[in-house]
C-alpha cells in the first residue's frame, strides 16, 4: 500500500468517524462525542503527514510532528497550523478521561462532559477534517 493510499484510507476513516462524533453529539452522549472527535482529528492529521510522504509516529497528538515537518505540508494547511496544533493536543488531553472517566475523583465519563465541550469538541474536528482533506495531495 503506497502512502497515498494510506493517507486517502485515513481520511475516509477520519470522516466516517467524525459522522459517529455528530450521531454522539445528536444523541446526548457528549463523552463518546469527544472521544470521537480526537479519534477523527488524529487520523485526518495522520492523513495529511502520509499524504506528505511522511512516516506517522504512533502517538495520539501528532502535533509535533507538525511543527517539525510544517515545509512538507500543503501551503494551505501551514497557515491553519497553530489551530490544528491546538485542537490536537487539546483533544488528546481529554482521549482517555472521556472513554474512562476520572479515576481521581471516581467520576464517569458521562458525568464529566457537558453539550458545550461536544459541541467544542465536534466543531473543531469537523474544522481538522475540513481542512485536511481540503489539502491533502492524496
Amino acid at each position: 500500500m503506497t502512502s497515498d493510499e494510506i493517507a486517502r484510507s485515513h481520511l475516509r476513516q477520519a470522516r466516517l468517524i467524525l459522522a459517529e462524533a455528530e450521531r454522539y453529539q445528536g444523541d446526548g452522549v457528549w463523552h463518546l462525542a469527544v472521544r470521537r472527535s480526537q479519534e477523527a482529528v488524529e487520523l485526518a492529521l495522520k492523513g495529511v503527514l502520509r499524504g506528505a510522504g511522511l512516516e506517522v509516529p504512533h502517538v495520539h497528538d501528532v502535533s509535533a510532528f507538525l511543527i517539525e515537518h510544517a515545509e512538507r505540508l500543503p501551503a494551505g494547511l501551514t497557515q491553519h497550523l497553530d489551530r490544528l496544533v491546538s485542537v490536537s493536543r487539546r483533544l488528546r488531553r481529554e482521549r482517555e478521561v472521556s472513554f474512562y472517566g476520572d479515576e481521581g475523583s471516581d467520576a464517569a465519563p458521562d458525568r464529566l462532559y457537558t453539550v458545550e465541550d461536544a459541541g467544542q469538541a465536534v466543531g473543531d474536528a469537523r474544522m481538522v477534517v475540513d481542512l485536511c482533506r481540503a489539502h491533502t495531495r492524496a
